[in-house]
């Protein structure tokens, strides 16, 4: 009886890929396990610009967490034809009245889409083209959104929970944060009357 290959034999002079992924994903939880993941975090110093009510912001710890970003980069930036992987786990919170939330950009390449998928918290995703006409559409578990290469985004969390989403983009997506830093959105989210609203901003 011939034996089937084990995962380090070679076949047809190919060498098997090994059983064990190269990650593990936790849907739920949001999170990637293996030693290809990356993660990075967002604090309130990092993002202080992005708030309006700077005296709140002063008031409150500059160290406390506002997002974590776990990703699989499985080629380098910036190669054509490839596609990352990674979840945003963006906490419940507000400056002020504005509701936390992720810096928020523009792809370099402006023609690279990318898909966001939410499965825990409620939020909404804010979109902007060059004319800064902007929108917002309800995030929450199972929506699905697709958002155009040349839109900026921003994910907000109007909630109280942590809200966690799924993305995935092109490696040669790039990012420009500038023009954001420069001059935000052309919306924010605020709390008025303990519901959500979105309030044109410049």
């Amino acid at each position: 009886m011939k034996e089937t290959p084990t995962s380090t034999e070679k076949q047809g002079g190919t060498i098997l890929a090994p059983d064990a992924a190269p990650i593990q994903v936790d849907w739920a939880a949001g999170r990637l396990l293996g030693p290809p993941a990356k993660e990075s975090v967002k604090t309130l110093a990092e993002l202080e610009p992005l708030f309006l009510d700077q005296a709140a912001l002063r008031a409150m710890d500059p160290q406390l967490e506002v997002y974590r970003v776990r990703s699989w980069l499985p080629i380098a930036a910036g190669t054509e034809g490839g596609l990352f992987w990674g979840v945003t786990i963006l906490q419940p919170g507000k400056v002020g009245d504005e509701y936390f939330m992720t810096h928020g950009h523009f792809h370099a390449n402006r023609s690279r889409a990318e898909y966001y998928c939410g499965v825990q918290g409620k939020g909404l995703l804010i979109r902007m083209d060059d004319q800064r006409s902007t929108s917002a559409e309800e995030m929450r578990a199972g929506t699905l959104h697709y958002i155009r290469g040349e839109h900026a985004h921003r994910v907000v969390n109007t909630g109280s929970e942590p809200l966690i989403f799924w993305a995935c983009w092109g490696s040669d997506a790039g990012y420009n944060y500038g023009a954001i830093r420069e001059r935000g959105f052309g919306a924010r989210v605020v709390e008025r009357d303990g519901q959500p609203v979105v309030i044109a901003h410049g």
